[in-house]
C-alpha cells in the first residue's frame, strides 16, 4: 500500500511522534508538512533519524489564512496527483481539513473523468482512494470563541461525511467527538491509543528522597495548556517547579510567578530534547490543561516511573487511575490541584508505589510495535472493502 501523510507541521508532540513513527513503519510513505513557528520546539531531527524526508509546504502553517491555505490545498493536490497513494491519512485539525478536501476533489475529479483505477490496491479489489483523519485531540473547546468553534464543528461533521475512518487516540476522546459534539457516527470510528519508544525511561531509577521536591510540568506555553494554576496551587507549598517547553506565554508566565513570588522557586528549562533528562530530576509530573487527547507527557512520565497530578480532561482518564498511578483533578480547581500535589510531596511512599503501578500500566500499552500493528490492521480492512 501507498500512504500520504498529511500532518501540519513537526513540532514537539504526540501528533509529531505518532506521525513519524507510522511514516518509519509503514516504508511506502510520503510525510507532508508544514513549517514551525519560531515559538515552537521543533522535532524534524526525529524524522531525520528515522530516515524520513518530509515535503515541506510551508504554507501548511499553524495560522489561519485565507491565502495560504488556498494555497496549500492545491500544493496538496497535485502531491496526490503525483503520488497516487491508496490512503490518505492526516493528523491535526489544519492538515485534516486541507488534506482530506483535496483528497475528495481528486476523488471527485477521477470520478467525473471515469479515470480506469489507479491505486495499488487495485489487485485487492479496491480502486478507490481512502481517507482517514486521527483526532489526537480537537479544538472544540478552550480554544476559540464560539463562532468560530461552531464552524469547526460544522466543518469537521461535513468533512466526516467523506471521511472513510476517523481514528481516535482514547475512548473518552471518541465519545465527546459521537456524543457531544456529533462529528460522524460511532461506527464510523476507531480508537488506536499512541505509541512511543519508551526504552530509555523505562530504565530510570526512582528519586531519591530530597528535602525539595520537583514538580515537572512539559508543555507548549500556551493559553490552553493553563500553566497559571499550577503556580497558583504551590504558592504555599515547599516545592521547586520545573517548566519544560517554551511558547508564546513564556514572559507573561515568568512575570505571573514573580507577582505570585515563587519566581525563585520555578525554572523555565525551554525545549529539552533528550526524554531521560527531563524526567531523571522529577518526583512529581504535573498536567494543567484545559483539554487534551491523550498527553504525552503524562505517559512519558509513568514510563519513567513518576507519578502524576493531573486536570481530568479529555482523554486523560483512560491512561491515569485515580489513586494508583497519580491523582485526577476536576479541571480548574486550583485549590484541590494543591492538595494532592501536598499528598504527594509528604509521602515518599506513595510517590514510589504510584509510579510502579503507572510504568506497569504504560509498559505494555504503549509500545510502538502495538501502534503500527493495529494500524495495519485498519489499514488492510479498509483496502479490503469492496
Amino acid at each position: 500500500m501507498k500512504i500520504l501523510r498529511i500532518i501540519a507541521r513537526i513540532n514537539i508532540g504526540g501528533p509529531t511522534r505518532n506521525a513519524v513513527l507510522l511514516s518509519e513503519g509503514f516504508r511506502d510513505t510520503v510525510l507532508v508538512c508544514g513549517e514551525v513557528a519560531e515559538t515552537e520546539g521543533d522535532m524534524m531531527y526525529l524524522a531525520m533519524e528515522k530516515g524520513i524526508k518530509p515535503v515541506i509546504v510551508k504554507e501548511l502553517g499553524r495560522e489561519l489564512s485565507w491565502r495560504d491555505d488556498w494555497t496549500a490545498f492545491w500544493k496538496i493536490y497535485n502531491i496526490i496527483r503525483e503520488v497516487k497513494p491508496d490512503i490518505i491519512h492526516t493528523h491535526t485539525a489544519k492538515a485534516g481539513a486541507l488534506g482530506r478536501l483535496a483528497g475528495m476533489f481528486y476523488r471527485l475529479l477521477r470520478f467525473a473523468r471515469n479515470d480506469a483505477p489507479v491505486c495499488h490496491c487495485e489487485a485487492v479489489g479496491r480502486s478507490n482512494l481512502v481517507l482517514i483523519h486521527t483526532f489526537h485531540g480537537h479544538v472544540f473547546s478552550g480554544y476559540f470563541g464560539k463562532i468560530k468553534t461552531v464552524f469547526f464543528i460544522w466543518v469537521e461533521r461535513f468533512l466526516g461525511l467523506f471521511t472513510d475512518r476517523i481514528i481516535t487516540v482514547s475512548e473518552n476522546l471518541k465519545k465527546e467527538l459521537v456524543e457531544k459534539y456529533r462529528i460522524a457516527p460511532g461506527k464510523k470510528f476507531s480508537v488506536i491509543e499512541l505509541g512511543f519508544e519508551l526504552d530509555e525511561l523505562f530504565k530510570l531509577p526512582q528519586r531519591e528522597n530530597n528535602e525539595i521536591v520537583n514538580i515537572g510540568i512539559v508543555g507548549r506555553l500556551v493559553p490552553i495548556k493553563n500553566h497559571k494554576m499550577l503556580f497558583l496551587a504551590v504558592r504555599n507549598l515547599k516545592a521547586k517547579i520545573i517548566v519544560i517547553g517554551n511558547g508564546e506565554m513564556r514572559a507573561e508566565l515568568e512575570d505571573y510567578a514573580g507577582e505570585l513570588g515563587i519566581q525563585d522557586r520555578v525554572e523555565f528549562r525551554g525545549w529539552v530534547r533528550d526524554l531521560k533528562a527531563i524526567y531523571e530530576g522529577l518526583d512529581i509530573v504535573a498536567l494543567t490543561s484545559l483539554n487534551e487527547g491523550t498527553p504525552v507527557s503524562l505517559i512519558e512520565a509513568m514510563a519513567a516511573g513518576r507519578p502524576v497530578v493531573t486536570a481530568s480532561v479529555g482523554g486523560v482518564a483512560d491512561i491515569v487511575e485515580d489513586g494508583k498511578s497519580g491523582y485526577l483533578v476536576e479541571s480548574g480547581n486550583a485549590e484541590e490541584f494543591g492538595r494532592k500535589l501536598m499528598d504527594l510531596i509528604r509521602d515518599p511512599e506513595k510517590r514510589k508505589n504510584f509510579g510502579e503501578y503507572g510504568r506497569i500500566i504504560v509498559k505494555n500499552r504503549f509500545s510502538k510495535e502495538r501502534l503500527i500493528k493495529a494500524t495495519e490492521k485498519l489499514y488492510n480492512n479498509l483496502l479490503l472493502w469492496p
